[in-house]
């Protein structure tokens, strides 16, 4: 798989997946007027990242750097709340929306693991290339 595609599959899901989220959101009965629209700040990063696709298609070093840096902080962002924040709820109330949340997250998390492992394998060809 070429870095390029990485890319766009991990894009597809940093979309896909928070639009499933606000879809589904059902704000709490106590608070009617709460929104979820924290959940597209993955959104924003996959324009970022698309926004690369075109630079890791012609392998621009600068961009596909880029695409790293964002990919890695992408993972993270989302590890560090969404991710560990479903898996806290799901420890207290293990119902099928907290199960939903962790696969949600989840998906993302291995999509730009996915990514990262292409970019970095196709740092080590280029640098296999040039020697």
């Amino acid at each position: 798989m070429k870095p390029y595609q990485a890319n766009l599959i991990n894009v597809l899901a940093l979309i896909i997946m928070p639009l499933w989220a606000l879809i589904v959101f059902e704000a709490p009965a106590n608070d009617p007027d709460k929104s979820n629209l924290t959940a597209l700040i993955p959104v924003v990063f996959a324009v970022i990242l698309f926004l690369c696709n075109g630079g890791l298609k012609k392998e621009n070093k600068f961009i596909s750097h880029l695409a790293v840096m964002f990919t890695l902080i992408t993972i993270i962002a989302i590890y560090m709340k969404p991710f560990s924040s479903a898996l806290g709820d799901y420890n207290a109330n293990n119902s099928t929306e907290n199960i939903m949340r962790i696969v949600r997250s989840g998906i993302m998390i291995l999509t730009g693991i996915l990514s990262m492992i292409t970019f970095v394998k196709s740092f080590i060809n280029a640098r296999k290339k040039k020697s």
